[in-house]
């Protein structure tokens, strides 16, 4: 089967997580993992494993998806995070949603799949900053898109600039104020896999650090 959706994987210091990841991505999907400045093998164990690298020099996730999506080639695109916590096969719907039409941005809603899985913290910004876009400019979606398909040009078409954590918040402004159709399904949520380090909502700094990108975006 030939790839239908590229899909990018913003990564740092994710071997662990990427030797288990990528053998079970679908198919239908060519992956691009971005390098954001990682320290172990991740670039090494993606090449091993069939995908494009590409590394991206500036520290942030805005910059690191950006990076992909110009490295990406296909009409669609998909993005996750890859660090074990999403399952790539539920990615398909989504893809399914864009391609026929009824979405122009399928995006993930996580489900946890037990308690502990997504610290308070973390779940709390997310929370009110969801609950700021809805109320101020009718967003649809109930979560800040950690898992996202859309077409590649219409991306880039929003010019989204943020660079850092605010990325997705900009994403979703700019979606809804384009009058885009948003699909939102539930993706399931995992633990990290062992031997990654913490993303920025791991902790209670990290969550600190990404709440001052998303309010500096909304502001």
């Amino acid at each position: 089967m030939d790839a239908v959706c590229d899909l990018v994987l913003p990564c740092r210091d994710e071997a662990a997580a990427l030797a288990a990841l990528l053998p079970e991505v679908p198919a239908a999907f060519a992956v691009v993992v971005v390098d954001n400045g990682s320290r172990d093998g991740t670039a090494e164990v993606a090449r091993r494993l069939g995908a494009t690298v590409v590394t991206e020099e500036r520290p942030g996730y805005g910059a690191a998806v950006h990076a992909g999506l110009l490295a990406a080639r296909r009409e669609h695109v998909a993005f996750m995070d890859g660090d074990g916590s999403f399952d790539p096969a539920e990615l398909l719907p989504l893809v399914e949603d864009v391609r026929s039409g009824r979405a122009d941005l399928a995006v993930g809603r996580r489900r946890p799949v037990r308690r502990g899985v997504w610290p308070w913290h973390a779940r709390a910004g997310n929370g009110l900053v969801v609950w700021w876009l809805r109320r101020r400019i009718g967003m649809a979606a109930h979560d800040i898109a950690p898992v996202r398909v859309c077409r590649r040009d219409a991306l880039l078409g929003l010019d989204v600039r943020d660079r850092r954590f605010g990325y997705p918040v900009e994403l979703l402004q700019r979606a809804t104020d384009a009058g885009w159709r948003v699909v939102e399904r539930d993706v399931s949520y995992h633990p990290r896999a062992e031997g990654t380090r913490s993303k920025v909502s791991g902790s209670v700094r990290g969550t600190a650090r990404a709440a001052r990108d998303f309010w500096r975006v909304l502001a």
